[in-house]
């Protein structure tokens, strides 16, 4: 199916918004209208956009902003900006980060019909996209799902967002905690601030705390300057600890100090220092079987524990993988300037009966990678043997037995030998698919 191309405009202002959709109808282009950059950037999220057209000045989160956002995300998309408050300095600003032209208000129809074409050609309504076929699901904060699962956690996140409540992400590797970590803060009144994601299986225990909390000059061997720490760098903003279940009993210690009296000592200096931080944490391992067994501190815990996100496993939002394959489908096609894939039905029933045990991240891989090994339409050759077989799982006939029934460690324990078989024993490869590092998975191999 043909569609108009699509224009994303971003301004404060009803009126202004009013009048740039009228005038994109009238050049035969679809246009979409947000009057504030977050949700501008779920528009970009949910599927292809031709050009985007925004204010500078706005509240909260500004222009020259979204501007530096898509250059870094959607590099393709052009930029137009219209300002009110024109000033050279910012118009130079704007151009480097991406913005392709730049008008000063009021801009008459002839002007920006000028600059529209300039931008996707000489004629407009011959700037034709193509359509993705399929469902196609509206982002909720620029996550993807319209199962009862993952409506609970968009009302979870919603109430959530404009406190300082800690949170703590739980959930299978690569069902996407970072990425609802990076939704509550960018939809959060601290989207302006900073936020640090932190892994902190991928530090050496030696280093973490020196990382986490800086450090003085002569704390130890090589420390010759004084250095600040991830604390201090996300000061008024936020800070995701990923598996905090790697954490020492140091850091553990310091961290309850932060959550509590939100004040953090750098390592070797004596002085406290105030941090206005917000803190979310998220981890692979079961944190109340660390707690029973004393390797995590209980008191940390109910700490960070204080709101909980449970992000289900993909095989339990079944209704969602193929609003998640068209979504991947079209954003990686229009990164590479293709036409989306044409999925038939047989191979989309396949690929939902799928277990996934790489939960979204193995998804949008294999999306990702059939996009570029493909150039129309997808075949059951084209699928791993391991999709093309019977789910018994779904079948009612499980070889262990109902999920249900098992403990967290068997699902646990099953679910990495899964990944390992099918990434042929390739240790590197299967830590990428659990998300985790080398050292986590040979520690959960023994």
């Amino acid at each position: 199916m043909k569609q108009q191309p699509s224009v994303l405009l971003v301004d404060d202002s009803r009126d202004m918004l009013e009048l740039l959709r009228r005038y994109m109808n009238g050049m035969g282009l679809t246009p979409f209208t947000t009057n504030n950059v977050v949700d501008a950037i779920a528009v970009l999220e949910q599927g292809p956009v031709n050009l985007v057209i925004t204010d500078l000045n706005m509240p909260d989160v500004s222009g020259t902003q979204l501007v530096r956002y898509i250059a870094q995300h959607f590099p393709k998309i052009p930029v137009l900006v219209i300002t009110g408050f024109p000033d050279v300095q910012a118009a130079v600003e704007v151009m480097k980060q991406g913005a392709v032209e730049y008008l000063v208000k009021p801009v008459t129809e002839a002007e920006l019909r000028s600059a529209v074409e300039k931008v996707l050609g000489t004629n407009t309504e011959e700037n034709i996209a193509e359509d993705v076929a399929g469902p196609i699901a509206v982002p909720h904060m620029g996550i993807i799902g319209r199962s009862p699962r993952m409506q609970e956690v968009f009302r979870i996140m919603e109430r959530t967002r404009n406190n300082n409540a800690t949170i703590l992400v739980s959930g299978e590797s690569g069902t996407g905690k970072e990425v609802v970590a990076r939704a509550v803060h960018y939809n959060s009144d601290r989207s302006t601030a900073p936020f640090l994601a932190v892994n902190c299986g991928a530090i050496p225990d030696q280093l973490l705390e020196s990382e986490l909390f800086g450090h003085t000059k002569g704390a130890f061997t090589g420390a010759t300057t004084n250095r600040a720490g991830f604390f201090q760098a996300a000061d008024g903003g936020t800070l995701f600890l990923d598996e905090i279940g790697n954490a020492t009993a140091a850091v553990q210690a310091k961290l309850l100090r932060a959550v509590q009296e939100k004040e953090i000592t750098m390592l070797g200096g004596t002085k406290a220092q105030r941090v206005n931080v917000r803190l979310i944490s998220a981890s692979n391992a079961d944190l109340n079987e660390m707690v029973r067994t004393g390797t995590f501190r209980e008191d940390l815990f109910y700490r960070l524990n204080l709101i909980n996100i449970h992000l289900p496993p993909l095989r339990e939002r079944t209704e969602d993988i193929p609003l998640l394959i068209n979504h991947f489908n079209a954003k990686y096609s229009k990164d590479m300037g293709k036409k989306p894939l044409r999925i038939p039905a047989r191979v989309m029933d396949a690929l939902e009966a799928y277990l996934w045990p790489g939960n979204v991240r193995e998804l949008e891989n294999f999306i990702h990678r059939l996009v570029i090994m493909k150039d129309n339409a997808v075949a059951m050759e084209d699928l791993p043997e391991t999709m093309k077989m019977a789910n018994p799982e779904r079948s009612g006939g499980h070889p262990h037995g109902d999920d249900r029934m098992r403990t967290l460690a068997e699902v646990e324990k099953e679910h990495i030998e899964r990944v390992l078989e099918s990434a042929r024993q390739n240790k590197t490869k299967a830590a990428e698919i659990l998300g985790i590092d080398r050292k986590t998975l040979r520690e959960k191999l023994k």
